[in-house]
């Protein structure tokens, strides 16, 4: 297949706290250098664009050095944390702003969807805005009536197409966008993560018709979320974002994983310094949290292991009553189990259960049978949780493990297992006679 997007070498700088490039004086010292055929001086100063950090240069790069190619028919997933670069990537890639060094190329026209009231006039009319779009990509009066009943069935507001789309609501109005983005035949549809406005039935939709016009109509689509379900099951190549530059670009399942992890990095076991919480108790904190399989503290399991979770943890004062509990999670950010030390028969108790705890350390252990987890990644987050529920510890994603097939396992099928877990389980097939 053609390739259809083309970036290379793209860098963006920005001047903090200033609307424009920079005052009078850099924009005269910019053209001298230029005029000489040297290089930009304050592409020199510009630091990386990590927020979390205070840095000494008033530039900064939102994007760097990035570089990729996008074949038509593929559906891309760009991902990343906030401020990564991604909405800025495609605001660049939509032309509604211009890199500070590299280029891109794009072959084809493109329909762009980036944050609500992106190319809706408010005064006019979601009629009239409809036409209005067809115009600016192109294409002729006949062939927006062509598309227009189906544009609007699909986004569900027959009734309020001759109303002004400022008394849209935000749902409103981006499921009337995205339909005039989706149906109006751009080469290249680049979507934002703006569609988390919309509803879920809504959600849903907006992907079907987004895997369609790239399977059936071979038609490119860039698409940003953070919703790791939707980019795993749309995208077949993923882009990797981290302060502006690229981390990696591939296989999305690869790419998926390597950012729920990436910085996060678990050797099995964290101690109270390591340990980040997002919310702190008065009375309990954690001491050590550990995942352990044959015998030792580890990250990585196989399937027919028998896994082990231990709380170490202390208490601050006499008579508290404290109830450990942990959430397993699947590479999606999606809790697929919570077991506590709790009061239901599903649960099997300690001695401990239920009794008030005296000032001092105490360690808890779950274990997890064999042959449970799929071939995937998990993260484990940590509760301690007292009579005051408001008063908890908690402790999101603090380790992550992934779990290996064995050799033996892999004989017994042929293809990869889907699902989130694999227990064991009983069969039975008797024979019902002709």
């Amino acid at each position: 297949m053609r390739t259809v997007i083309k970036v290379e070498n793209l860098s963006k700088q920005y001047r903090l706290g200033q609307v424009s490039t920079g005052a009078l004086a850099h924009d005269v010292n910019r053209w001298w250098y230029k005029f000489r055929g040297k290089e930009d001086p304050y592409l020199k100063i510009s630091e990386v664009n990590d927020r979390t950090q205070k840095g000494n240069s008033e530039y900064v790069w939102a994007l760097q050095d990035i570089n990729f190619d996008v074949k038509q028919g593929e559906v891309l997933g760009i991902i990343g944390r906030n401020g990564a670069g991604k909405s800025t990537l495609l605001k660049i890639l939509s032309r509604t702003t211009a890199p500070t060094t590299g280029s891109i190329k794009i072959k084809g026209r493109v329909a762009s969807l980036l944050e609500v009231g992106t190319g809706f006039h408010p005064e006019l009319s979601g009629r009239e805005n409809v036409f209005l779009n067809g115009a600016i990509m192109g294409m002729t009066k006949k062939e927006i009536k062509r598309k227009f009943d189906e544009i609007v069935a699909f986004a569900g507001v027959e009734r309020y197409i001759d109303t002004p789309v400022k008394r849209y609501s935000s749902g409103m109005y981006v499921r009337l966008a995205f339909a005039v983005a989706a149906h109006l035949e751009p080469e290249i549809l680049i979507i934002d993560e703006v569609l988390a406005v919309g509803d879920a039935e809504f959600q849903k939709k907006c992907l079907g018709k987004m895997k369609d016009v790239s399977v059936n109509e071979g038609r490119t689509v860039l698409f940003v979320s953070h919703n790791m379900a939707a980019v795993s099951s749309l995208c077949t190549q993923s882009l990797f974002m981290s302060n502006g530059q690229v981390q990696d670009f591939g296989d999305t399942k690869k790419i998926i994983d390597k950012y729920i992890t990436f910085g996060r990095e678990s050797t099995g076991e964290i101690t109270t310094e390591q340990i980040t919480y997002t919310r702190e108790s008065s009375v309990a904190f954690f001491n050590t949290i550990r995942l352990v399989s044959n015998n030792i503290a580890t990250n990585v399991i196989r399937i027919n292991d028998e896994v082990l979770i231990e709380l170490e943890y202390s208490i601050a004062e006499d008579d508290v009553l404290v109830y450990p509990s942990i959430h397993i999670l699947d590479n999606m950010g999606t809790v697929i189990l919570a077991t506590f030390n709790g009061n239901s028969a599903t649960f099997m108790r300690d001695d401990f259960f239920g009794k008030k705890l005296k000032r001092g350390k105490y360690k808890s252990t779950c274990k997890i049978p064999s042959n449970f987890f799929n071939t995937t990644i998990y993260s484990v987050s940590a509760f301690l949780v007292p009579e005051a529920s408001n008063d908890s510890a908690i402790a999101e994603n603090v380790l992550r493990f992934s779990v290996e097939e064995t050799g033996e396992m892999r004989k017994e099928y042929v293809g990869e297992w889907i699902g989130l877990i694999r227990p064991k389980l009983a069969w039975n097939t008797s024979y019902l006679n002709t």
